[in-house]
């Protein structure tokens, strides 16, 4: 009998854990149940965030040797098979993504023909009035319909930052679209946070409740930028703000692409004082959330009670604009 090598029977382990339907964090050799359990207390419940640590940082948060965090590391990264792929398996990873209607067929239009998407972040910002939390009410509601209607079958999370989250509106558009008001309302995971620290704990929450078999689609932030611009306040706590800011950002586009989650964020904006002509609003965050926003829509008011989407970033989109209304079944074309 051939004896193999160590190199090869962690292949063979790896191929093991492949052929399982979902391979969890406890299947990681060296990853036991009390390894397990604090790194869930950490708020690390997927194989991507495994494969993504340093062997040191593993080895500190789940209580390992740095040989055995550094074994797991390789294990999860070949079951994931982090590397290059061709165009056409992207292409087919690609039409895994689910599309959530906005209810207005021009603004659709606008986001390439069939609505917000999974594995993207859409940002809309705008003065207050703009239409931003009625675009949201109105996707967590529509989020619930079946796909061949526009929707993703699923639910949605809220991350409510400002207390804009009205149930009474989520009955009303419901209820304009024929739906059950309460069952609508019941499939809408709501967390209040109060600062910034509460904002970025509820994040690894939503990893826990997937993992629990919650079918979560979408997620909304309400605003987003709303306690950072509060509690670091000042040129002087600039950076820090920025630096907080982008880590959330990322860890927000993490989600998004594991769990194949469509994210929704609003935003806030400010007045540039530079600016001597044209329109001068412009986003809070500045180019960290310009660059993290895979699709970025200027809402503003419009003739006679209209709403205006100006679509002013895309990687596949050409910049554009859509009129639409605010109705009582949310976001639609009709006045």
């Amino acid at each position: 009998m051939v004896k193999k090598n160590a190199d090869e029977e962690e292949v063979e382990e790896v191929k093991k854990l492949k052929e399982g339907e979902e391979p969890q964090i406890s299947d990681l050799p060296g990853i036991g149940p009390a390894a397990t359990a604090k790194l869930e207390a950490a708020g690390i419940y997927d194989l991507m965030s495994i494969a993504v640590m340093s062997p040191s940082a593993l080895a500190d948060t789940a209580g390992l040797g740095e040989a055995v965090a550094r074994k797991a590391i390789q294990a999860a990264r070949k079951m994931l098979d982090l590397g290059f792929i061709d165009g056409m398996e992207f292409a087919e990873k690609r039409a895994t993504i689910n599309y959530i209607t906005t209810g207005s067929k021009e603004l659709d239009q606008l986001l390439g023909g069939r609505g917000i998407q999974s594995r993207a972040i859409t940002e809309a910002f705008g003065a207050f009035g703009s239409g931003k939390t009625q675009l949201g009410s109105t996707l967590a509601v529509r989020t619930q319909l079946p796909i061949e209607a526009g929707g993703a079958n699923g639910k949605t999370v809220f991350i409510d930052t400002e207390g804009t989250f009205r149930p009474a509106r989520i009955k009303q558009i419901a209820e304009g679209l024929g739906a059950n008001p309460e069952k609508v309302l019941k499939n809408i995971l709501v967390a209040r946070a109060f600062n910034a620290d509460h904002q970025i704990l509820l994040l690894d929450k939503i990893s826990e409740m997937i993992k629990n078999g919650e079918p979560i689609k979408l997620l909304i932030i309400d605003s987003l930028t709303a306690h950072f611009r509060a509690e670091f306040s000042g040129r002087g706590e600039l950076a820090d703000r920025q630096q907080k800011l982008n880590k959330y950002l990322h860890n927000l586009m993490k989600i998004a692409e594991t769990y194949n989650l469509a994210v929704y964020v609003t935003n806030q904006v400010m007045a540039n004082p530079a600016q001597m002509f044209g329109d001068p609003t412009q986003a809070v965050g500045g180019n960290i959330v310009g660059h993290a926003s895979t699709y970025r829509l200027y809402l503003r008011r419009g003739k006679q009670g209209s709403r205006v989407a100006k679509l002013i970033d895309s990687p596949d989109l050409p910049d554009n604009e859509a009129v639409f209304f605010v109705a009582e079944k949310g976001v639609t074309d009709e006045e």
